[in-house]
């Protein structure tokens, strides 16, 4: 086992990302979130056409690394740093012009939280179980969890898993909208790698501008994502791809 925190390789067109601290079940420590934050420039880089993200051993990801915050004597300086370390790469991660998708097993908590809802398309396994977790350590949101979340499945809800503690499953996390489909954990692998070949080979130019649309379109007013639809679609008219397959749908009437 290598002992990088975070794994990249781009093959058939996926970058393939995985989070690979197994024993603290994917926690990111600063030099992982630093990690992380390299790999999504290298994946910025790349030739790849979509991203599948994935964690490996039995748990997608704990969060932060608490016992990497109890080492250090300065814990505010340095759960600051990790925090806007962290917070930086997965808002880039949510900001790259192709798709991601991540595939989660386990465990879900804390700032995993902000891993998957910073990605595109979540496919968990039956047993996965979510939870905020921070406020068992009397500790507060972080990394966009305070503003993803409530956007992912509402205030109120959120609200009850920041203030109870309440665990999830994965079926719940579907009904509320935080993942997006859910498998038998021995179909996992097979579903994120065919969700992620399948859209691989779509017009991935005008994907990515979708995905940047829908997730700016909470910061903008209806007319302003109005005309940002606008200008996007009267641009990706003119790209080979769109010319290609525009021709190609005339031609079947």
């Amino acid at each position: 086992m290598t002992d990088q925190a975070v794994l990249f390789e781009v093959r058939d067109s996926i970058a393939r990302i995985t989070l690979n601290r197994p024993e603290q079940s994917n926690a990111f420590d600063l030099d992982a979130a630093r990690e992380f934050c390299t790999v999504i420039e290298r994946t910025a880089q790349s030739s790849a056409r979509v991203v599948l993200l994935t964690g490996n051993g039995p748990r997608f990801c704990a969060g932060g690394d608490v016992a990497s915050m109890v080492a250090v004597e300065d814990q505010a300086g340095y759960l600051r740093v990790l925090a806007e370390t962290l917070e930086a790469g997965l808002r880039s991660m949510s900001e790259l012009p192709i798709p991601v998708v991540a595939a989660v097993q386990g465990a879900v908590a804390g700032a995993g939280l902000a891993v998957i809802l910073n990605a595109d398309v979540v496919v968990a396994a039956k047993p996965t179980k979510f939870l905020t977790a921070y406020a068992g350590i009397g500790l507060t949101p972080d990394c966009g969890v305070s503003y993803l979340l409530p956007r992912a499945i509402g205030q109120q809800r959120a609200l009850e898993l920041a203030l109870t503690g309440r665990v999830i499953g994965a079926d719940e996390a579907l009904a509320w909208g935080l993942v997006s489909s859910v498998v038998e954990p021995d179909a996992l692998d097979a579903a994120a790698e065919e969700l992620a070949a399948r859209i691989a080979t779509g017009a991935i130019a005008a994907l990515g501008d979708a995905k940047r649309l829908i997730r700016s379109s909470w910061e903008l007013s209806r007319p302003a994502s109005a005309a940002a639809e606008v200008d996007s679609i009267s641009h990706a008219v003119t790209r080979e791809e769109a010319v290609t397959l525009i021709a190609a749908f005339a031609k079947r009437g």
